[in-house]
Order: C-alpha cells, then sequence, then structure tokens
C-alpha cells in the first residue's frame, strides 16, 4: 500500500525480510528522494556487522530512501541525522525528566537503555558520488529483547504506547527537519546537536574493534562524523566499532 505523507512517500508492507532490501528495490526502480518503506514485520532484520535484529509485529520498521547528491563519504553523516530524528520522535512520547541520549556512533538509548537501531546502507557509487542512501531505522515500541548484550527497553515498557502509525509520523516529521537542516546548512549544527546529548562525552570509555579493544576518553567528534579517542600518546581517530562505557 502507497501513503502520501506529510514529507515522505510511505510504502507500507505487511511480513518482508527487511525493510532495508525492499528499499534498495524500488531504489533501483527509481523510487524518488524521500520514500520511506515500513513493515508489520521483519523477518531478516539486520543490524550493523550483519548481526540479526528481532522484528516481532509492533515495533517500527522503516527505511527511508534519501538522494541527497554528495560523496559517498559524506552521506555517513546522515547516520547522526537519523540519530537525532530517533531521538526527538521517542522524546515525543515521554516525560521531560527521562533521559533520553545518543550514542556514537547511531544508538538512542533511554535511561541507559537501547531503544531503537540504525543501519545505513549506500547504494551504486559513480564518480564518488552514491546513487542513493538508505536509512533503516527501527523503535522499539511494544517490545524489546531481554538478552540483550547491552539493556534495551521499549516505549511499552517506559509506560507510553504511541502505536506504529503515531511513532512513525514523528520519526518522518523530525528526520525531515534535520535532513532539511543538514543539506542546507551541512555537518556542523547536526555535530552540535548531537554532541549536546552525547552520552560518554568526555568520560572513559572502550572501543571494541574486530581485532582489538581500545581504551581512552571521548574527547570529541570531528567534523567527518568519526570518534576522537584520548589516549596516553595522543588521539586516534575511530571510524567504526562498538562503544562501551567503563565501569
Amino acid at each position: 500500500m502507497i501513503e502520501t505523507g506529510q514529507h515522505f512517500e510511505i510504502v507500507a508492507l505487511g511480513s518482508v525480510g527487511s525493510t532495508n532490501d525492499e528499499a534498495h528495490v524500488l531504489a533501483r526502480q527509481g523510487a524518488a528522494d524521500r520514500t520511506a518503506v515500513t513493515a508489520v514485520e521483519q523477518l531478516g532484520g539486520k543490524g550493523r556487522r550483519g548481526r540479526a535484529w528481532t522484528s516481532p509485529p509492533g515495533n517500527l520498521y522503516l527505511s527511508a530512501i534519501l538522494r541527497p547528491s554528495c560523496p559517498v563519504g559524506q552521506a555517513a553523516q546522515l547516520s547522526f541525522v537519523a540519530s537525532l530524528a530517533m531521538r526527538d520522535a521517542v522524546c515525543r512520547f515521554l516525560p521531560e525528566n527521562v533521559p533520553v541520549a545518543v550514542k556514537w556512533p547511531n544508538d538512542v538509548l533511554v535511561d541507559g537503555s537501547k531503544i531503537s537501531g540504525i543501519l545505513l546502507e549506500t547504494g551504486p557509487i559513480s564518480g564518488g558520488d552514491a546513487a542513493y542512501v538508505i536509512l533503516g531505522m527501527g523503535i522499539n515500541l511494544a517490545h524489546h529483547p531481554d538478552n540483550a548484550e547491552r539493556p534495551a527497553t521499549s516505549l511499552a515498557a517506559l509506560n507510553a504506547d504511541p502505536g506504529v502509525a503515531a511513532a512513525r509520523d514523528a520519526l518522518l516529521g523530525a528526520l525531515d527537519r534535520w535532513d532539511t537542516l543538514w543539506r542546507a546548512r551541512g555537518f556542523t549544527p547536526i555535530r552540535e546537536a548531537w554532541l549536546s546529548d552525547a552520552i560518554g562525552l568526555g568520560a572513559p570509555i572502550q572501543v571494541r574493534l574486530p581485532d582489538s579493544t581500545l581504551e581512552g576518553v571521548f574527547a570529541d567528534l570531528d567534523m567527518d562524523g568519526a570518534l576522537l579517542l584520548e589516549q596516553p600518546g595522543g588521539r586516534r581517530r575511530i571510524t567504526a566499532g562498538d562503544v562501551f562505557l567503563a565501569r
């Protein structure tokens, strides 16, 4: 089913492998900038580094097709755009006194527990530019995993139950605002807004890489979105990894 929202054309599906896979198909067929694919459930949901993403009915599963016409390295900044949009969408349904934070590279935490996931993928590269960007986004509305490596939560567990449609509209409205700002003014305002709610900034952290674990202080975010880790020998630039707050 195709719906026309205020900011996005919405393709609403039932049970799919993953909304990102469906979005890639539509993008290759010429789907317009700001097309959103949603699903009731995902049978093959995926997270970063190929991890499985449990996707039962009742949560929000959405992949946005964006065509920003920019180098693929710059398109990676959209991960932070998505984080801010998801933060705003979650905050809309929670009391102001509930702490909501972002965690590098693209998690949203409520009172220290993960409530969402983001998976950014790009289309074919030509001349350094990506043909399109897929922003896969999920928010735990009714369900959350109990056996995850890190604590997880859902809006229902926090006594909020907006329903999938309201959460979808809140997310797409916020994504429209942050994406419009990014396209107009670049990464600077996105970086500033993200850092204002970043958990672990200025504190000791661990960064797990595929072959090692680094320790240091989360010093800053550079203008490409890389994490700057302060270590005794100087700052190290991290472009990919899993961050854990030091105990």
